[in-house]
């Protein structure tokens, strides 16, 4: 699987060569002097372009289509119209020659504002090209063209009406005609013919713009070969940082390189063969667990290559940014799915490799290693769903200030600051979302248990605890002491809280099947054991064990809660029924193994813990007064039996830590027995 891994992912690696310098602006040139290898063009920079597209905008012209057929239908409308208007304002005791007079003046108006022409002014254009210091910043006017049957006209705003204008200039020309005197009245309905004749063409405008820009060169000046490029120990100015970057462009998009391509391919073999090899060394020594399970190296080979995939095609789709692409995703997975250092580890290595082949390698692996980084701290313990949210805004925050903090260091100014570039960090920190859907399908697929879904277990509204909680109510309230004896246990020593709570909540559901027989469940104070042989309550007893687990897999449970099932008696004896066995049959041979639970015994320490944990509150309840001795009496002797019975042989539980968890679950029961310290005053040294 690591070598079809290693093959596929030099495969989907891109085979152009990498510029071999790493450089920024501002800062010392620590290589050797870089001499052009050949000749090439200098790349402007971002804001040159923008100043050429700036300046050549400038120079083109809106376009404007002369509607002749508006001012046609217009004035017809007036001719047809004026009569009516003049007798619905009661005009008609005026002679007719009046309104002779009033229609010629109104088509001589109209005749001349729109042969003049009547636009509508476009913001996108006014003051287009005025310095703003100047003292014509506001002038709004504008030059643009006029096409009328495919003839083009230059003119300016400044002598075409506006509506408002037209609507100024009847009323200025009315007040001068002496033959008017209904000024007021005729000014008003010439306003409601004037409309827009000159309709500005948007698209054909657009099509120009776009012309005019894609004719922009992208280049100023030219390298010669042989040009010293840049001087060791001297400050990378702006205009060397050009020509370094404009060589690595060449270099990297142009694959102008010397030598056999294959030899690019071996050296990518090579590199990533050591960052796999070296992954795999990491999990022989330290998660042994991963590294003998095909299974789940199979689930890390997929997701490497589905991200170095993603990112491969990113960059060969030439998308605008490859900050768009949701990179902390990995960490967040690998987190949920296996462990911190499980997740640090292998976005390391996926860090590492894509570096190989992005552009500016450097800022993408601060950026990308710290917002891992912060994405595996946030989610150390998955307690709850929203933690992905909190996560979600933790890593933008860092991916900001990141970016930042590189773009001050290499600029040395916020002028110089695109702010733009944080729209990318935004989107893929919303797409980072989408790994709690994934890790769902991967638990789904593989059968892998996440804290997610451990925290779906605790629930105590689930199926099976509620039916625990109905079928055998001392035992539910049993499992819940327990659980919290044994997770407060394992937060001290190190390990799975939710684990071990998970565990500890379903260890007991074999009990349900018979539950009169467990002390915890007997209201009534009958015993039903008194009908029974100590060899049937023995078996009876340990049945709860095989019974749970017969009941988990019913119920689909993971193997991992299963496992607190099996082993959270280990293969010690149920003392009470042997020894009564032995005490009325003192002359008979006894067989242990009708005695002993069938194991397997604790081989973690989370379930070591549960063990501890659920004989210790078993046996406390027994205690007719709870003091701080008897109690500490009981835990001590409760583990000394466990120790004596080597069932902690196969966990990775140290001896110091029994002892912590010795001492929290001492702590824990005074708490709940509300046991008081005797503090003797008489004994104390004065």
């Amino acid at each position: 699987m690591v070598i079809i891994a290693i093959i596929l992912v030099c495969i989907f690696l891109p085979k152009q060569p990498r510029f071999r310098y790493e450089f920024q602006k501002g800062k010392v040139w620590n290589h050797e002097n870089l001499v052009s290898p050949y000749n090439f063009a200098i790349l402007k920079t971002p804001e040159e372009l923008n100043k050429d597209r700036s300046q050549i905008l400038k120079t083109v012209q809106p376009i404007y289509n002369l509607q002749s057929n508006v001012s046609k239908e217009q004035i017809d409308q007036f001719n047809t119209d004026i009569r009516e208007k003049w007798q619905i304002a009661s005009m008609d005791s005026i002679p007719k020659q009046e309104l002779a007079n009033y229609q010629t003046a109104g088509n001589n108006l109209l005749n001349y504002i729109y042969n003049r022409g009547v636009i509508s002014l476009n913001n996108r254009y006014q003051n287009k090209g005025i310095d703003p210091e100047s003292v014509d910043a506001t002038n709004s006017q504008y030059n643009f063209t006029l096409l009328h049957d495919n003839i083009a006209q230059q003119k300016n705003t400044a002598d075409i009406f506006t509506i408002e204008s037209a609507h100024q200039y009847i009323q200025e020309t009315l007040e001068k005609n002496n033959k008017i005197d209904e000024k007021e009245w005729f000014s008003e309905l010439l306003r409601s013919y004037i409309t827009i004749n000159y309709i500005f063409d948007e698209n054909l405008t657009n099509k120009i713009e776009q012309n005019a820009l894609a004719n922009i060169s992208s280049t100023r000046g030219l390298v010669q070969k042989g040009e010293l490029i840049a001087e060791r120990d001297k400050i990378i100015s702006s205009e060397t940082y050009q020509k370094l970057e404009s060589l690595r462009k060449v270099i990297e998009d142009e694959a102008q390189v010397s030598g056999n391509q294959w030899y690019v391919t071996l050296g990518q073999f090579l590199t990533i063969s050591l960052c796999m090899v070296l992954l795999m060394v990491f999990l022989f020594f330290f998660r042994k667990s991963i590294y003998y399970n095909n299974r789940l190296i199979f689930i890390i080979m997929i997701i490497i290559l589905a991200m170095l995939a993603v990112l491969s095609w990113a960059i060969k789709m030439k998308i605008p940014s490859l900050y768009y692409i949701p990179y902390c995703s990995v960490p967040i997975i690998f987190r949920v799915l296996f462990d911190t250092r499980v997740a640090l580890n292998i976005h390391l290595l996926m860090v590492l490799v894509a570096a190989l082949f992005v552009p500016n390698s450097y800022e993408f692996v601060f950026l990308q290693f710290l917002a891992g980084m912060v994405a595996i701290y946030s989610i150390r313990t998955m307690v709850r769903r929203e933690q992905f949210l909190i996560s979600s805004l933790i890593i933008l925050a860092t991916y900001i200030v990141a970016y930042l903090g590189l773009a001050l260091t290499r600029n040395g100014s916020l002028n110089n600051i695109y702010w733009s570039d944080i729209i990318p960090l935004i989107v893929s920190v919303g797409l980072t979302l989408l790994a709690y859907p994934l890790i769902y399908a991967f638990e789904r697929l593989f059968g892998i248990v996440s804290d997610l879904t451990l925290m779906e277990l605790t629930n105590s509204n689930s199926k099976l605890l509620r039916e625990l909680s109905l079928k055998a109510p001392g035992t539910f309230q049993h499992s819940l002491q327990v659980a919290n004896l044994a997770e407060a246990a394992i937060y001290k020593i190190g390990g799975n809280p939710l684990l071990v709570r998970a565990g500890a909540l379903y260890h007991d559901i074999g009990k349900m099947l018979n539950p009169l027989f467990f002390i915890e469940n007997q209201k009534t104070g009958t015993n039903p054991h008194k009908e029974l042989t100590p060899e049937q309550s023995a078996q009876v007893i340990i049945s709860h064990v095989h019974k749970g687990v017969e009941m988990a897999k019913k119920y689909q449970l993971p193997d991992v809660i299963i496992d607190f099932i099996r082993s959270h008696h280990g293969t010690t004896r149920v003392d009470y029924f042997y020894n009564t066995f032995i005490k009325e049959n003192p002359d008979k041979l006894v067989d242990e193994n009708i005695f002993r639970y069938p194991g397997p015994i604790p081989f973690s320490k989370e379930t070591a813990v549960l063990m501890i944990a659920d004989s210790v509150e078993a046996a406390s309840r027994a205690l007719k007064e709870p003091t701080e001795d008897s109690i500490n009496t009981l835990v001590d002797k409760i583990i000394d039996y466990k120790i004596t019975q080597r069932q902690f042989m196969d966990a990775n539980i140290t001896m110091r830590d029994i002892t912590d968890v010795s001492d929290i679950l001492k702590s824990m029961l005074k708490s709940i027995y509300h046991v008081r310290i005797d503090y003797d005053i008489s004994k104390k040294k004065l």
